[in-house]
C-alpha cells in the first residue's frame, strides 16, 4: 500500500508566519500600504498625551494663545486618526480578504487535485473543518482583530517612545514595577494556550467529523435502532471538547492578572511624579502626560493580551491549514481521470469538476507492451485499456487486487463480474486512473495513466459510478458538472443522442425540474442516465459503467440500455455488470474472485 500523508491532529506552529508567507508574498504591496496607514493614525493618537500635557503647563502659565494652539492640535490630531483609521482598516480589510479568498480557492483546488487515497483516509469533518472553518475564522480575524492588533502594537511602541522622552526616571520606574511580572504572565498565558488551544481545535473537529456522519447515517441509524448508541458517541465526543473548551479558557484567565500590575503601577507612578514635580524635578504637565500615555499603555497592552489570545487561537488554525496545504501539495501522479459522478482527486467523475493539469491530445504513440498472458491468452497491449500486474490495497499488507493483468482493445465492449467485494469497483477506479495502483501500470494507448495529464485524460476516460454525483438543484445544474461550459443546446444535443429526449419533456419542468437536495428526487437508476448525459457531452474514448446494483424499474432500465447501445458505438466500454440481464448481453466477461481474475470468456466471434 503507497503511504499516505496523514494530516497531524495538533500541527506543528513553530514559524507559522514563516510558512504562511509564500501564500502572502503577493499581497505584500497592498498589506504594507494598510500597515503604514494603520501606524500614521495610531501615531496621531500617541501624541495626543504629550499635547494635553503642554496644555496644562500653558493653562498653570496662564498663556491662553497656547492653550487655544494646543486644544486646535488636540482637535486636528483626533481628526486625522479617526480619518486615517478608517482608511487603514478598509485597506487591512481589502488585503486580507484576497489573502483568504486565495487561500480558499488552494484549498479546493488542492483537494480537487489530491489522490481520492488521501480524502478517503481522513474523515470528513477534519477535512471540512479545515477547508471551511479554519479559513472563516481566519477571514474573521482579519475583519476584526488585525487592524485592532496592528493599531495596539504600533501604540505600545509609540507610548514607550514618548514616555522615555518624557521622563527617564518615570520610565524607569514603570519598567521595574510593571515590564517583569506583565512578562511572566504573557509567557504563563503563552504556554497555557500552546497546550490547549491545539488540543481544543482537535476535539471540535472530532465532535464535527462525528455530528456530519450522524446526518449522513440518520435513517440507517433510526432503522436499525441504533440510535442511543451513537448519541452515547456523540456525547462522549461533545465531553471531550467540553473539557479542552475549559482548559483553553482556563489558559486564558491568566490575562486577567493584567489588572493588578496595571493598578500597582499606576499608584507607582502616580507617588513617583508628584513628588518630583513637588521638588521641581519635572513640571506638572509632564506628569500628566506620564500619566494618560502609561494609562492608555496599559489599555492597549490589556487589549492586546486579549487580541493575542484571538492571534493564538487564529494561528492553530492557521497551522492546520497550513497542515492541508502541505499535505496535498505534491501534484498527484494520477491528476484526473474523468469519472461521470464524483469528482475525487482530480479525476473528473462526470458529475463534480475538479480542477487538474493540462495534457495536450496527442498520439500517446503505439509503445510496445508485451502481451500479458491473461487466463493463458496472450494479447499485444500496444493500443487500448490495459492493466498490468496491478495490484492494490485499502490497508497495508491487505490486498483487494492480486496482479491483475488484462487488455480491452479499442472499441472493445466487456464487462467485469464477480460477488460483492471481490474487487470490480476498485479495478474501475485504477482503469479510469482514480486510484494509483500499489504495483503494476494501467495504461492507455500503450501510456502509463500516471504519466498523462489530466485534462486530455478527463476527455478520453469517463466512469459512471453505481451512485452519480448530484447536487442539490435543477436537473441542467447538475448537467453543467462537466468540463468546459455547457449550454442548454448542448444538454439537449446529448440528450437526444442518448435518446433521452422524451424521458426528459416527462419530467415536470423538463432541465429546470428541481432534484432536491443531493439530487435525492431521482432513483438511482436516473442518476445514472444524468451520468450518460454527462459522457455523452465528454465524448470519451473509453466508457466505464458502473451499473446500478438497486433494483430498476422496466423503463429506467430500457433507457439505460438504449442510451448506452448509443454511447458505446466507436468507443471502448466497460460495464461493471450486476444484473444477469446485462452480463448476459456482454460479449466478452471478466469474472473477478477475492481481487483476482478466476475465468474470462472471450470476446463472441
Amino acid at each position: 500500500m503507497a503511504d499516505v500523508r496523514l494530516l497531524a491532529e495538533e500541527p506543528d506552529q513553530r514559524h507559522v508566519l514563516r510558512r504562511a508567507w509564500p501564500h502572502l508574498r503577493r499581497h505584500r504591496a497592498a498589506m504594507g500600504a494598510a500597515v503604514t496607514v494603520n501606524l500614521l493614525a495610531t501615531l496621531a493618537l500617541t501624541l495626543v498625551p504629550v499635547v494635553i500635557g503642554r496644555a496644562v503647563d500653558e493653562l498653570l502659565d496662564n498663556d491662553r494663545t497656547g492653550l487655544l494652539t494646543s486644544a486646535a492640535v488636540v482637535f486636528g490630531l483626533v481628526i486625522a486618526r479617526t480619518l486615517l483609521l478608517r482608511w487603514s482598516e478598509l485597506l487591512l480589510v481589502r488585503a486580507g480578504e484576497k489573502v483568504v479568498h486565495d487561500l480558499r480557492d488552494l484549498v479546493v483546488e488542492r483537494l480537487g487535485g489530491t489522490p481520492l487515497r488521501f480524502l478517503e483516509a481522513h474523515r470528513g469533518g477534519d477535512l471540512l473543518q479545515r477547508a471551511t472553518v479554519e479559513i472563516a475564522e481566519l477571514a474573521a480575524f482579519v475583519r476584526g482583530q488585525l487592524p485592532d492588533l496592528i493599531s495596539l502594537a504600533g501604540y505600545v511602541v509609540f507610548s514607550t517612545i514618548v514616555l522615555l522622552t518624557s521622563s527617564w526616571q518615570l520610565f524607569t520606574l514603570l519598567l521595574v514595577v510593571f515590564a517583569p511580572p506583565m512578562w511572566l504572565l504573557t509567557r504563563i498565558v503563552r504556554r497555557a494556550a500552546e497546550r490547549s488551544y491545539p488540543a481544543e481545535a482537535a476535539a471540535r473537529a472530532t465532535l464535527t467529523s462525528t455530528f456530519s456522519e450522524s446526518l449522513q447515517a440518520r435513517e440507517q441509524l433510526q432503522i436499525d435502532g441504533a440510535t442511543g448508541t451513537w448519541l452515547s458517541r456523540l456525547g462522549g465526543d461533545a465531553g471531550h471538547y467540553y473539557r479542552k473548551a475549559r482548559s483553553a479558557q482556563g489558559a486564558a484567565t491568566w490575562i486577567d492578572g493584567t489588572w493588578i500590575v496595571q493598578g500597582i503601577a499606576s499608584a507607582a507612578l502616580l507617588i513617583a511624579g508628584g513628588i518630583m514635580a513637588a521638588n521641581g524635578m519635572i513640571s506638572v504637565g509632564v506628569v500628566v502626560t506620564f500619566m494618560l500615555a502609561s494609562r492608555d499603555l496599559f489599555s492597549s497592552v490589556d487589549d492586546l493580551t486579549l487580541v493575542v489570545g484571538d492571534l493564538l487561537e487564529t494561528r492553530v488554525g492557521l497551522a492546520r491549514l497550513l497542515d492541508l496545504l502541505d499535505a496535498t501539495a505534491a501534484p498527484a501522479a494520477v491528476s484526473a481521470a474523468n469519472v461521470s459522478g464524483t469528482n475525487v482527486g482530480a479525476a473528473n467523475v462526470s458529475g463534480t469538476n475538479v480542477s487538474a493539469a493540462n495534457v495536450s491530445r496527442t498520439n500517446v504513440g503505439p509503445t510496445n507492451v508485451s502481451g500479458t498472458n491473461v487466463s493463458g491468452t496472450n494479447v499485444s497491449e500496444a493500443n487500448g485499456l490495459a492493466a498490468e500486474g496491478v495490484t492494490y490495497s485499502y490497508r497495508a499488507g491487505e490486498h483487494v487486487l492480486h496482479g491483475i493483468s488484462v487488455h480491452f482493445g479499442p472499441g472493445e465492449h466487456a464487462g467485469i463480474v464477480g460477488e460483492t467485494g471481490s474487487g470490480k469497483t476498485t479495478l474501475a477506479k485504477l482503469l479510469c486512473g482514480l486510484y494509483l495502483p500499489d504495483s503494476g501500470t494501467v495504461r492507455l494507448g500503450g501510456a502509463d495513466l500516471s504519466a498523462l495529464d489530466a485534462a486530455d485524460l478527463r476527455k478520453r476516460l469517463v466512469l459512471i459510478p453505481q451512485q452519480v454525483h448530484m447536487i442539490a438543484g435543477s436537473l441542467a445544474d447538475n448537467l453543467a458538472l462537466t468540463p468546459g461550459r455547457k449550454t442548454r443546446a448542448d444538454f439537449a444535443n446529448a440528450a437526444d443522442a442518448l435518446g433521452l429526449t422524451a424521458w426528459i419533456d416527462s419530467l415536470p419542468d423538463g432541465f429546470d425540474t428541481d432534484l432536491g437536495r443531493r439530487g435525492e428526487r431521482f432513483s438511482a437508476g436516473e442518476r445514472q442516465l444524468v451520468g450518460l448525459v454527462r459522457a455523452a457531452m465528454t465524448d470519451p474514448e473509453v466508457l466505464i459503467l458502473d451499473e446500478a446494483t438497486a433494483d430498476l424499474d422496466p423503463g429506467t432500465a430500457h433507457r439505460i440500455e438504449e442510451a448506452l447501445a448509443r454511447l458505446r458505438a466507436g468507443r471502448t466500454v466497460l460495464v461493471i455488470a450486476h444484473r444477469p440481464a446485462t452480463i448476459d448481453r456482454l460479449p466478452r466477461v471478466i469474472r473477478l474472485h477475492a481481487g483476482r481474475i478466476t475465468t474470462e470468456e472471450p470476446p463472441c466471434p
